[in-house]
This record gives structure tokens, C-alpha cells and sequence, in this order.
């Protein structure tokens, strides 16, 4: 009889190799929108895989699901994000972003052009808050600051990402006589 639930996959890494399959392309699809480096997203993605690995051996009774897949993949890029904070690389390329009505695919390619414009430590300030809409407090906690660090870090991030934005209002501009 099939139902609407599946079955569980089994424990240890039979399980995970059982959910893989399923689990890679939701857990690449949540690293890409937050990280916007195709080879990062890869990196990340393997990394996540491999500590699951891990994970599961040591701990046979783990039951692997994609959802906690994707919580270790939010562990790895948040240790992403703070070794770019020793270490700050460039971002080279941009990701097509899916197929959306036209203004708001304007609106993602802006601001995924601006927070690669911004130092790793406020792009991931504002990732964390915005895109994954988690709490000051968990922001806190995965970035290694003190609550109130992490509040003024987002003050600062908030303020560089709107000097950075490029105006949207060419009427403001062409009120000078110039359209």
C-alpha cells in the first residue's frame, strides 16, 4: 500500500546514500542562493556530504534527511563565510537567477551584484538575517559574536549595502533639468 509518506530511509550511511539522490539538489539549491559562487556552492555542497558521511558513522543510529542535510549546509557555509573573513576572495560571476517576472529578476541581479560588492562579513550579516531570516541572536552565534557585535555589524552591512545600491529613481535625478 502506498501512502502519502514515505518510507524512512534506513540509519547510518545506508541512509544516506539512500536519500542523496533526493537530498544533493536541495541541498546545492539552498548554498547557491546564498553564496552566488557556483564553485563555492560545489565546494560547500561536497563538504556538507562529506561531514554527513562522517556524521553517520560515528553515530549509526542517525536517520539522514535532507532537511538536516541542509542544517549541516548552513554549519559549512557559515565556516565559509568566516574563513572569507580572514581571507576575502573576489567574487568572480554571478548566477543566472531562475526564471522570475522581469522587475523582480532585476531587483535579485542588483542586490546579488551589491552584497558581492560587499566584504564577507556584511555579505553573510545580511545573508543570514534577510535570506534565511534567522534571529540577531543565531546570526550571532554562527558568525562567533556577541549579540550586540552582531547588531551594530548588521548597522554597518545594512548602511554599506545601501550606498552601494544604485539609485532607483532616475526621476530624482532627471528633476535637474536632465532626463
Amino acid at each position: 500500500m502506498s501512502g502519502d509518506h514515505p518510507v524512512s530511509p534506513p540509519a547510518g550511511p545506508e541512509g544516506l546514500l539512500a536519500v542523496y539522490d533526493e537530498a544533493l539538489p536541495a541541498v546545492y539549491g539552498y548554498v547557491i542562493h546564498r553564496c552566488a559562487d557556483r564553485r563555492v556552492a560545489e565546494d560547500v555542497t561536497s563538504e556538507t556530504f562529506l561531514a554527513a558521511m562522517d556524521s553517520v558513522r560515528k553515530h549509526r543510529d542517525t536517520e539522514p534527511t535532507t532537511p538536516w542535510l541542509i542544517g549541516i549546509a548552513r554549519h559549512k557555509l557559515a565556516d565559509h563565510w568566516r574563513r572569507a573573513q580572514r581571507t576575502p576572495e573576489p567574487m568572480e560571476e554571478l548566477p543566472e537567477p531562475p526564471d522570475d517576472p522581469w522587475d523582480a529578476e532585476v531587483d535579485r541581479m542588483v542586490a546579488h551584484h551589491v552584497l558581492g560588492q560587499l566584504s564577507p562579513v556584511h555579505r553573510a550579516v545580511l545573508t543570514l538575517r534577510y535570506v534565511d531570516d534567522l534571529p540577531v541572536g543565531d546570526c550571532a552565534e554562527i558568525l562567533g559574536r556577541t549579540v550586540g557585535a552582531t547588531e551594530a555589524l548588521l548597522t554597518r552591512a545594512k548602511r554599506a549595502f545601501r550606498a552601494a545600491y544604485p539609485q532607483t529613481h532616475p526621476q530624482r535625478s532627471a528633476r535637474g533639468g536632465h532626463a
